[in-house]
């Protein structure tokens, strides 16, 4: 079976100036990084009379190996190019942690990959390590005003942030630091938490500028004082010396599909640990040059889609997508089933069935939000005809697009379907774009509607601190922030063994930190960790580089 490598091998990349030519950009507004990837320089590049139309991709709950997003909205925006369309992709960037971990690489599959894959998928632009300098860089001056000032300013218990490392690294988890006597530090617990779960990462990602992004990194709440006022990154003087370490991290990066479609992919955020889409910067770029935008939101519409609208649409910096496409597989459904995932491949309409109720809840919270969608079958080369004529059918019952994909082994030939649905989708469905909570709600009770009307929880706990925490968080004038959920990727509870649509649980939530200058309050639910581990047998022990420099097994 031919494998990613291959396929890409297959394909003669174009240069990136040809591919920026595309979207009206000339070479003034590159900042080149070798024959294939650019930075977008601030340019006078022309600029469509009204910005493109935006598409988001989502996702029902996933299995272990996803459901095929990134790979979906590449394959579409391709399918979209063959159409006769300007189109262009805007996606997040692969972290280290999870290309060595668990996921291994994240720029698609088959026929429907950006390129170049290795250089994207290991240290790109260097984006990622400019975030894990200017987060260790505050770290560092807090450490250095406990040193020089003891608790003055800030009372060492209430310190909050930790450092970052764009690595799965359990260890790292809680460590104590200043250890070794008074010449060294004042000793504490503190911890890592890997660079993508970094408030830095959410604020490159969030930021409309250079100033923006100055001034967001100035209002980085660094804890509390005794008296429950907050300590910002301003009031140890770090914002600019960040800022400094961010300004070519700022600049989106332009890259190509398989099939010289642009790519931006700029800005890593997780989805489950964070608000899981890529910059707004890289989609308002795209936007003012492309007619049609594909973008992608970090695992499904719990996580994902509703951060993307609560929080990111919520600025008013990206508009509301047009249209949405929700991605499923036969195999998670038969997961979300209960079918054991050595069995997924045998034929199984029944559990289809079963499994469909998922991709029934995730629909339900699309329409929610008053956005139209079309549910993208991405096909697997194991998959029965009775299997897929059973969800076509069960989409059908309920009213609700569909549309076969198979990008991966077709490219954009395979996403011809799912590109005339998501027009006229686009085109002629009802559109009544709206927000799940107002700013002006409690933030308990944001959090409590997030739980029963998108997880479909019955109640909601807040355990230790939490609830105090938020109350705090209130009184200190950030009621009004929008909620941020970090929870498991695998279930719609906070529990990853209650599949499919579970019903009559309890949402825990376990921690909540404020994000001021990202703009969002963090609610912790349930185990989920901010610095994962490595699995068993991590993909870093595939990974290797021949004689003549190739790198081999990211995949």
């Amino acid at each position: 079976m031919t494998n990613d490598k291959d396929i890409a091998r297959s394909v003669k990349m174009k240069p990136i100036e040809e591919i920026a030519a595309k979207l009206g950009m000339g070479p003034e507004c590159l900042e080149l990084h070798g024959k294939h990837i650019a930075k977008i320089l601030p340019c006078e590049a022309p600029k469509r009379e009204r910005p493109g139309r935006l598409v988001m991709v989502t996702a029902a709950t996933p299995g272990k190996s996803g459901e095929g997003k990134t790979t979906t909205a590449i394959g579409l925006a391709d399918a979209l190019t063959a159409a006769g369309k300007k189109a262009a992709a805007a996606i997040r960037e692969p972290s280290l942690g999870p290309v060595f971990g668990m996921k291994g690489g994240a720029t698609g599959g088959g026929r429907a990959q950006v390129m170049p894959a290795d250089a994207i998928n290991l240290h790109f632009t260097g984006d990622i390590h400019a975030v894990s300098a200017a987060h260790n860089l505050l770290a560092a001056m807090i450490d250095n005003q406990l040193y020089f000032q003891g608790c003055d300013l800030l009372p060492g218990p209430s310190v909050t942030w930790k450092r970052v490392l764009d690595m799965n690294d359990r260890a790292l988890r809680k460590i104590v630091v200043g250890l070794g006597g008074v010449t060294n530090e004042v000793p504490r617990e503190t911890g890592f938490d890997i660079a993508t779960a970094s408030e830095v990462m959410a604020i490159l990602c969030l930021a409309r500028d250079l100033p923006d992004l100055k001034a967001r990194l100035g209002r980085i709440c660094l804890g509390f004082t005794r008296d429950g006022k907050p300590i910002f990154a301003s009031d140890v003087r770090a914002q600019g010396a960040m800022a400094a370490l961010l300004v070519e991290a700022l600049k989106p990066n332009l890259v190509q599909t398989l099939e010289g479609t642009p790519a931006f992919i700029h800005g890593g955020p997780f989805a489950n640990i964070a608000h899981g889409t890529s910059s707004v910067i890289a989609t308002r770029v795209a936007l003012d040059a492309a007619e049609i935008v594909v973008t992608e939101t970090g695992f499904a519409s719990d996580l994902g889609a509703e951060k993307f609208f609560d929080i990111v649409v919520r600025t008013g910096l990206v508009p509301p997508p047009d249209a949405c496409v929700l991605v499923a597989t036969l195999q998670s459904l038969k997961l979300q089933a209960g079918v054991k995932a050595a069995d997924t491949a045998k034929e199984d309409p029944g559990a289809v069935e079963t499994g469909f109720d998922n991709v029934r809840k995730h629909a339900e919270n699309l329409r929610k939000f008053g956005v139209p969608f079309v549910v993208a079958l991405n096909r697997h080369p194991a998959d029965a005809k009775s299997e897929i004529e059973v969800f076509a059918s069960l989409c059908r019952a309920d009213k609700m697009r569909f549309a076969l994909s198979d990008v991966f082994a077709l490219g954009g030939a395979g996403g011809s379907d799912l590109a005339r649905e998501v027009l006229a989708a686009a085109d002629g469905d009802p559109r009544d774009f709206r927000l799940l909570y107002p700013d002006e709600m409690p933030l308990a009770q944001k959090i409590e509607t997030i739980a029963s009307e998108i997880y479909g929880a019955s109640n909601t706990v807040f355990k230790g601190r939490s609830r105090k925490k938020l109350e705090m968080y209130e009184k200190a004038g950030f009621g009004k922030l929008p909620i941020c959920v970090a929870k498991t990727q695998y279930s719609l509870s906070d529990d990853p063994k209650l599949l499919n649509r579970p019903k009559d649980f309890t949402l825990t939530v376990t921690d909540v930190s404020l994000s001021a200058g990202a703009g969002f309050v963090v609610v912790v639910c349930g185990d989920i960790m901010t610095m994962p581990g490595l699995p068993k047998v991590p993909a870093a022990e595939h990974v290797d580089v021949t004689d003549d420099g190739e790198i081999i097994g990211v995949s």
